[in-house]
Order: structure tokens, then sequence, then C-alpha cells
């Protein structure tokens, strides 16, 4: 198997929030120097004016100071310090209960990306976000938050728990004091308690009935992407929302699959959602919904979800260069690049794919890979180990440690199962290669025939072709069977015949990019000042020429 760092780093958006992940340093905020209980000028009017704005329910400014001021102050005061402690900055807000949580909330999130939490910081942030949801689920909340914060929230509160189970995991070198917290806290970033804190906002906050009503043309949401206009609060059903792909990442950390894709399902992935606004959410949701159907056999939903996100993030790039999530979307480019070759290897669709773009580059990234992996040798293997354990989730184990002598580290456990199962099914996927190779020569062949060019008996050829049937095919969401297949047959007496699933080629998308050219090539001719072709000959028959073609 390939080696690599199974640490519970973040990779990409899977595991990332606002804030970059920076260079760690083994303290928590105890450096020399550092006084908890200092506030310099600027924070102190930081934080006010995010106070004032957020009881004004100034959305536009809260989402700039959220997004530029905060990051800028983290970057220039306390790139490898926490921030002032809530305690400090509460007389500046009245001691506003709510705001003094969601600044601990931030606080937390600043340590997890520039320090390394100690282990009552990590119960600490969970008493946190306990106390923000219960507000948010039993109080009344009257204010509005930016989109992205409100995503932040969600992916951090999960980010947050996959590091958790990873620490846990590392029994081997605890000390003693560590040790007794463990089982002092055993409740704390608990599984069951995770999943229900995200269960409950989605019902809470009626997001699953809203989204139905507004298919009925009944109910906004979506097209005023989640805000409330008439001085209501956002807050809640917003979190219910992104609390859906939350769900579905906690079940893929966990390895349920099923599960978490049937939490998708009230958001239409088809159509561009509230999750779309932000670019975090979009690709949280679309790789994990992408790997989940991989998991699950179901490659051609995979292929074209990653198809879509992945030209999605080659068009849209340039825009977030600036933005502290930009290495992180290239991190996650590449390991989706990685799950789309992986994809295409067990299920050749490239008419999902698009050429000019998505297949262009993974030609260059992995055109040579993908070749090797179709030989499903020992070296086919390596490479689907190499591609699944660099784009794979960080699995978990939720399970609480054995605290009986000697102790040992499980933090891998979760990602050896996963890799065993993708690779039992890639190995069964062996017998299949020359199958769909003699397939896809002939329209018509007899069984007899077939078996004696594989060189093995009819019985067995049977078993294969049905092994075939079996492996192109799988259950969506909603219990229908349906086809992988890019070459699909059927057996009539000891005939087989190749259904040809060659799709009709599509002249409308050619049409429209010469029509679209030549629209261009009509307005540069009518930028020409054509006055200035009156001295010469050419000039004059150039003139005529455009003004026939205006006719």
């Amino acid at each position: 198997m390939a080696s690599y760092d199974y640490d519970d780093s973040r990779a990409g958006y899977e595991e990332s929030s606002a804030t970059q992940r920076g260079s760690q340093t083994p303290s928590s905020g105890q450096d020399l120097g550092y006084d908890p209980n200092y506030v310099p000028d600027s924070v102190k009017s930081f934080v006010v004016h995010l106070y004032r704005h957020i009881r004004e329910k100034n959305v536009y400014e809260i989402h700039q100071m959220y997004e530029t001021s905060f990051q800028t102050l983290s970057e220039r005061l306390f790139k490898d310090t926490p921030w002032p402690s809530v305690d400090a900055v509460a007389p500046c807000v009245d001691n506003d209960h709510v705001f003094c949580l969601l600044y601990r909330e931030m606080w937390f999130r600043h340590l997890y990306a520039r320090l390394t939490p100690t282990l009552k910081q990590r119960i600490d942030s969970w008493d946190n976000y306990i106390s923000l949801f219960q507000v948010v689920l039993h109080g009344v909340v009257n204010m509005q938050l930016p989109n992205q914060w409100l995503w932040d929230m969600v992916d951090e509160f999960v980010y947050q728990f996959q590091s958790f189970c990873q620490y846990r995991a590392k029994m081997k070198n605890k000390t003693d004091q560590e040790i007794a917290l463990l089982k002092q806290f055993d409740q704390a970033w608990n599984v069951y308690g995770v999943l229900n804190f995200l269960q409950a906002l989605v019902e809470k906050s009626m997001i699953i009935q809203i989204l139905e009503r507004e298919k009925e043309g009944l109910e906004q949401f979506t097209s005023l992407d989640g805000y409330d206009y008439n001085g209501g609060s956002n807050v809640l059903k917003v979190l219910g929302y992104f609390s859906m792909v939350g769900l579905l990442r906690v079940h893929c950390l966990l390895g349920d699959y099923h599960t978490g894709l049937k939490r998708l399902l009230p958001i239409d992935i088809s159509q561009q959602g509230v999750y779309y606004t932000v670019i975090g959410c979009h690709i949280t949701t679309i790789y994990h919904y992408g790997f989940a159907n991989l998991m699950l056999r179901r490659y051609t939903d995979a292929i074209r979800e990653f198809n879509k996100i992945l030209l999605y993030i080659h068009r849209a790039k340039n825009y977030h260069h600036k933005s502290p999530q930009f290495e992180q979307i290239l991190k996650k480019n590449e390991q989706m690049y990685a799950l789309l070759a992986i994809c295409l290897s067990l299920c050749p669709q490239m008419k999902l794919v698009d050429e000019v773009t998505v297949n262009a580059q993974l030609r260059e990234k992995y055109g040579e890979k993908m070749i090797r992996m179709q030989r499903y040798d020992d070296e086919a293997f390596a490479i689907y180990d190499e591609l699944f354990s660099y784009a794979c989730p960080k699995f978990i184990t939720p399970s609480a440690p054995s605290f009986e002598e000697p102790l040992v580290n499980y933090n891998q456990d979760a990602y050896r199962l996963q890799l065993k199962l993708f690779l039992y099914e890639v190995k069964q996927q062996q017998l299949l290669s020359g199958v769909r190779t003699f397939l896809k020569v002939y329209s018509t062949i007899s069984l007899g025939k077939l078996a004696s060019y594989m060189e093995v008996d009819e019985p067995t050829l049977r078993t294969i072709l049905m092994t075939y049937k079996h492996k192109t095919h799988a259950v969506d969401s909603d219990g229908k069977i349906i086809s992988n297949a890019d070459v699909d047959f059927y057996i009539d007496d000891d005939m087989i015949f190749v259904v040809d699933s060659k799709s009709a080629k599509k002249y409308g998308d050619y049409f429209l990019r010469q029509i679209v050219k030549f629209e261009g090539l009509m307005n540069s001719l009518d930028a020409v000042k054509l006055g200035g072709f009156t001295n010469n000959p050419d000039g004059v028959k150039l003139k005529g020429f455009v003004n026939n073609l205006d006719k």
C-alpha cells in the first residue's frame, strides 16, 4: 500500500474553514508575551463595529469585517497567538451573551488554524458550540449573518469533531492527565451529539418543508440566497440548510455513504441552490456527493458531478486567487481529478466529461496512470491505492478508546478498512476487463465462441457475464436500478447481442459555438470605421461587403 501521512491535518475544503491552516506550533497560546486580557485598540474597534453591524443587521458590513478585517488583524497581530479572551472583549459589547458566543466560535477557529489546541481547549470549543446551537434552537435569534459565516460554523463544527476523533485515537503517547480528561469528559464530541445537533438544526429550521414549498412556488429561499428581507432572521434557516451538507460529510467520514446521500436529498444539486453561493460549501457538497457515489458504484453520477465542479473551479478560480481559501480550492481540485480518474478507469464513460477543459486536464495529470490502471495487475492496484489514499476523506473511528494497557493508536483503522473495501471492489472488476474488450468488438457473438476466446467454459462465462451485469448496475437513492455500463448486452438462447450504447452526436452545442463566433465577427466588423477604407479600392470593396452583411 502507498504510504501517506494520515493525520488529522486538513486536506482541502473537506476540512477547511474560512481560515487557511498555517504552520502549527506546539503551543496553544501560552507563548511568552501573550496576554489574553490585553485588547489592542484595533481589536476594540473591530469588536465594537462588528457588534453594532450585527445589531443593525447590516449583512454587507458584517461580511466585509468577517472576511477581510478579521483575516487582516489575525495576520498582523495574532499570527502565532490567539485573539484576546472573550472576557477581555465582553465589556466592549455590553457583555452580550450571543455576541460572546460568536466571538468564541471565531476565537477557537483561529486557534485551530494557527496553533495546536490542547485537549481542554478542544473540550471548551465543544461546550461553546453546544451553547451557541442551543441559543439558535431554543432562543430567539433576531439577527442576519452572512452565508459564509454560517457555513463556516457548520464546516468548523464537523472539522473539529473529526480532529478530536483523530486526536483521541492516538492513545500511545497520551499523558496521564490527558487520559483523565478523556475519561472525565467522555461526552465531548460524541458522535451521537454531533449528529443530533446537526439533525436538530435541520428539523427546527423546517428547511426541508421550505424547499418543498419553494418547488411549488409558495416560498422564496433560494432566490433570496437564504436571507430574510422582511426584518427577520436567516440564521436558523441557513444553518439548517448547511447542516444537511454537514450530515453528508459526517456520514462519509463514518463510511455510511447511503445515509449521507439520503440526508442531502432535499437539496437538488442539479440546480444552483444556496450551497452554490459559498464556494467552500459548493466544493464540499460535490466532493462528498461524488465520493459517496463512487463508493456505492454509482460511477456515472459521480463522473457527471465531478465534471461540473471541476469545470466550475477552472472558470472561477481566478476570482478567488486572493482568498485565504485559494490554496485549499486548488488542493480539493487536485483530489477530485484523482477521484475522476478512478471513476473513469472503473467505468469508462468519457462522453460525460467536458472534452476541452476537464478531459484535457485529466489526460495531462493522470493519462499515463489511467492506461496502466486498465491492466488490473499489481502495478494497477498500487495506482488505485495511491489515488484513493490521496483523494479520500479523513475517515474516523467515532468510538471511545480502550484505556486498558497497553495503549495503542487506532487513528488509521477506519482508513485502512475503507481502502480494503475499495481495493476489493477493484479486484472484482478484474474479470470484467476482458469481457468489455470483446463486447466492444462484436455486435453479436455466441457464448461458445466468447468462452473459447476467454479460455473458460460456458458455465464460467455465464457467471462472468452475470458479474458484469451486477457490477455495471447500482441502486440509486430512489431504490431504482441504474446502469453504469458503457457497453451493454443481452443473451438470447446461446447468442450474445451487444446493445449499441453510443450516444447520438449533439450538434446543438457545435452550432451554438459557431453562432457565438459569428456574432463576435459581426461585432468586430461593425466596430470598424468604414470611412477609413474609402481611400483605396480594396477598402471600397470591403465597405460594400460589410453593408451587404448588414442587409
